[in-house]
């Protein structure tokens, strides 16, 4: 032990040369010994406070780094020993400096200990901290304590909230009540947000009125001390946790509305000094989460007073200084109000622009330094750096990129929610978001770039089509360039996304030769790479080293392509859908590959996205698509029994536009369907949760053949099933074709869906009610008013209204009213 202590005294030599030599002597130490070591430096009270400092802070390291190699290797017992000292540690140490780094190891130790589940290997650890919360004599060691929990429920949510709701909570609210020390108080407030932000609703809510009530009490006790002391740690804290309190708590906050409120709506007017703003700014998020949650109308009294303080923060926002806290704070809770006024919002637009826009414009700096030049700047300093081979590395300097980032999401929420109200800034903000999409040093930004354009397209669109055109030329080349380059998958598929919406915005004609060419070459190259990438993958499926690791990474990799594969089918969908018949051409250079997708040996989701661009060849381009029959029929016929849901709904879909769209040549293929489909529905567990989208595929696919093809069916004979399958519940999209066909067969007084003597009226009011509930039908759709007038021809007929209205329950009675009094 002493050659040890020597070492860790060596270790902290302010000679390069001795602490190089000791670094590499205590390297050669097996991790097991370290372990050991180290822990009996931390309990020995003979040895130097430094030494012990040093010991716990390189035990920390070691748990940190090297936790898998080194931890299952060691015997139940020395485990159990480890935990053990750990624990006394804490309870017996006198120096504040150690017990606070025991602390910090013990807390990395179980974060360690807490399985992918959630599940807790040192239970003994978690009673340990609840004590420790509330009954340990040092504050410190009561705030390591919630920092620990804090960091739990941030690691491990929501499991940890579901298990440890009870415990978690009233332990906190007891310490936040600890006036003689504040910085407790403090910590137990940070780990109450952190507790409170992934708390699912459901579980904060029986808790409400004690957390509010608590949280209140420390308000005005706190705001007091701020008046009198000016102190404002735990003040900051707990407008936080109310914020946070009121966030998860939603429309269920509304009774406590007028609890907080007027002391929030106090502090920012009031908290005017320099070194209140991080509070003020706290402050400001606050009330702006409230008015989210509890909604315009319980807000609105108050809107007009609170936009009028922030209004008079903005104006001042010339005098503050660039890293004033306030600003992040402010451009989020403008955001926050434009969501809760809507179109209101529009007015305050020419006072919020200015500040965003230059937020949003902030302009990182960047260097391109060699080895000599690094060791000069630290990362300490807020720069990152990437290297670029051996001698150089590219630097950024990290200041402002949140806030730039958050200007631009803040962006993306006017024009989202405003539309053409906002019509006057698109050009400016186009011009600022298209070059962002080759901004690489921050993810977020790239994707808000992405995510603006179609938005911003739909706020110009109020202008004309020659201004949207002329916008639209400006993203186009960028966006099909930032498809071929960009290498983050997930990037990818928002650009991807993004762009395909922006088609589907513009229509036929948006897309010149050029980008056809260049689309064609980019979307073939990724299909190519789609089928390489599996192939690879099969092949390290084969390698001697495979084990459930690196299937589990291989998965994760699986996904990814699969998403891009369905970003691919996205593109191809929007571009059908505005060029029809006319991109068949274009569309040939890809046909190979679409087949080889929906081959039989084919992964599920390949196949499953193969035949989704083939039902949108069917659906947009017939019926000239009858062409490529011979390579997706049988494939689509022989899906309807695939063993994948996912692959039987794409298949049922392709059924239903075949019988709608698909014309003469699709009608034998309508006939052989039928009796697949009806098997489908028929099955046992066909409307199991897994199964239930693709049944009423089915479902939906039998109502168009006989709606669209009626020659190709008995519709007496499978009429009376169908009224038995509706409604769907789950495919909103197909449940309006049903709801339309039935429409038609009710207006037109078929005998069979009407029954005798109107008998199956109540089963038709059925349907609709439970239509209605579901929100399978919605007020804005156009077989909704139909659907209302069916129900107020019943009603001319009391006998017959009543009979029809006395089998529904009180949910299906409100869904009926309801549809009549807004249909």
């Amino acid at each position: 032990m002493q050659q040890f202590y020597l070492l860790l005294g060596s270790l902290m030599s302010p000679d390069n040369n001795v602490r190089k030599q000791s670094e590499e002597t205590y390297d050669t130490i097996p991790g097991q010994n370290k372990i050991t070591f180290l822990l009996q430096a931390i309990r020995d009270a003979s040895a130097a406070e430094e030494v012990k400092q040093m010991a716990a802070v390189l035990l920390r390291r070691l748990l940190s780094s090297s936790f898998e190699e080194i931890y299952p290797g060691l015997t139940v017992e020395m485990q159990t020993a480890i935990k053990t000292e750990l624990l006394t540690s804490i309870q017996q140490e006198s120096s504040p400096n150690i017990r606070k780094k025991v602390c910090d190891i013990a807390a990395e130790l179980s974060r360690n200990l807490i399985d992918d589940d959630g599940n807790n290997q040192w239970p003994e650890v978690l009673k340990f901290l609840f004590d420790s919360v509330n009954s340990d004599n040092h504050p410190r060691v009561r705030y390591a304590a919630c920092n620990a929990i804090g960091q739990m429920a941030t690691d491990f949510a929501p499991t940890f909230q579901k298990k440890f709701h009870d415990k978690v909570i009233s332990a906190l609210l007891q310490t936040m009540e600890d006036q003689s020390n504040p910085r407790v108080q403090a910590h137990a407030a940070a780990a109450l947000i952190n507790f409170t932000e992934d708390c699912p609703k459901s579980l904060l809510i029986p808790y409400l009125d004690s957390l509010v009530q608590h949280l209140h009490v420390i308000m005005v006790a706190k705001l007091q001390e701020l008046i009198q002391k000016g102190t404002k740690l735990v003040l900051e804290q707990v407008v936080t946790s109310i914020a946070s309190v009121a966030d998860t708590a939603e429309e269920k906050f509304v009774p406590y509305y007028d609890l907080f409120m007027p002391s929030l709506k106090h502090i920012v007017e009031n908290a005017v000094q320099k070194e209140l703003r991080l509070l003020r700014g706290k402050t400001i998020e606050c009330i702006s989460l409230i008015g989210l949650a509890v909604g315009k109308d319980k807000f609105m009294p108050d809107a007009s007073a609170v936009m009028q303080l922030l209004l008079k923060t903005q104006t001042d926002f010339n005098d503050l200084e660039d890293d004033d806290p306030q600003i992040s704070y402010m451009i989020s809770a403008w955001a926050r109000m434009c969501k809760i006024l809507g179109k209101e919002f529009q007015q305050y637009l020419p006072v919020v622009m200015g500040p965003l826009m230059k937020t949003a414009s902030i302009k990182p700096e960047v260097a391109l330094l060699d080895t000599q030049d690094m060791e000069n700047i630290s990362e300490d300093d807020g720069w990152e750096f990437v290297n670029l081979g051996d001698q150089q590395s590219f630097g950024i300097k990290t200041a402002g990129l949140e806030e730039k980032a958050t200007a631009c999401q803040m962006l993306v929420c006017y024009a989202k929610e405003l539309k053409e109200g906002f019509v006057e800034y698109t050009e400016q903000v186009v011009k600022l978001m298209v070059p962002l999409l080759k901004f690489y040093f921050h993810d977020d930004i790239l994707l808000t770039s992405a995510e603006s354009m179609p938005l911003l397209l739909e706020c110009a669109r109020v202008r004309g089509p020659e201004y949207l055109t002329q916008m639209w030329h400006f993203m186009c080349d960028a966006l099909i360039k930032a498809i071929g380059t960009e290498p983050d998958s997930d990037v990818l598929s928002e650009i991807m996304h993004s762009f395909a919406k922006c088609i589907e915005l513009m229509g036929d004609g948006c897309l010149n030769n050029e980008h056809f060419e260049e689309l064609g070459g980019i979307l073939k190259g990724k299909l190519e790479e789609h089928f390489k990438n599996q192939e690879l993958r099969q092949a390290k499926r084969q390698d001697e080293d495979y084990d459930e690791q690196v299937e589990e990474t291989l998965q994760d990799e699986d996904e990814n392509d699969v998403y891009i594969l369905t970003k691919v089918s996205d593109i191809l969908h929007s571009v059908f859908s505005s060029y029809k018949e006319k991109v068949l051409p274009w569309f040939e250079q890809l046909l190979q590959l679409i087949v080889q997708l929906i081959c039989p040996n084919r992964p599920w989701a390949d196949r499953q996205w193969g035949l989704c661009i083939f039902d949108d060849v069917v659906e947009h381009c017939s019926p000239s698509s009858f062409k490529y029959a011979e390579y997706f029929l049988r494939p689509m016929l022989q899906s309807l029994c695939d063993s994948s849901p996912e692959v039987r709904q794409a298949a049922a879909y392709g059924i239903g536009v075949m019988a709608q769209f698909g014309g003469e040549n699709y009608r034998p293929f309508c006939t052989e369907a039928i009796p697949l489909l009806v098997r489908v529905i028929q099955a046992a567990d066909s409307r199991s949760k897994e199964n239930v989208n693709a049944t009423e595929n089915c479902i939906s696919a039998v109502g168009k053949v006989m709606r669209f093809r009626p020659e190709c069916v008995n519709v007496n004979e499978i009429l009376p099933h169908w009224l038995s399958w509706l409604p769907l519940n789950e495919d909103k999209e197909e449940a309006v074709h049903t709801f339309d066909f039935l429409c038609d067969l009710i207006e037109s007084n078929n005998p069979i869906v009407l029954g005798p003597d109107n008998s199956n009226l109540p089963k038709i009011f059925l349907i609709i009610a439970d239509g209605v509930a579901n929100e399978s039908v919605k007020c804005e759709d156009a077989c909704s008013k139909r659907l209302a007038n069916v129900i107020r021809q019943v009603q001319v007929s009391a006998g017959l209204w009543t009979q029809c209205v006395s089998t529904l329950n009180e949910t299906q009675q409100k869904a009926i009213q309801d549809l009549l009094n807004t249909a």
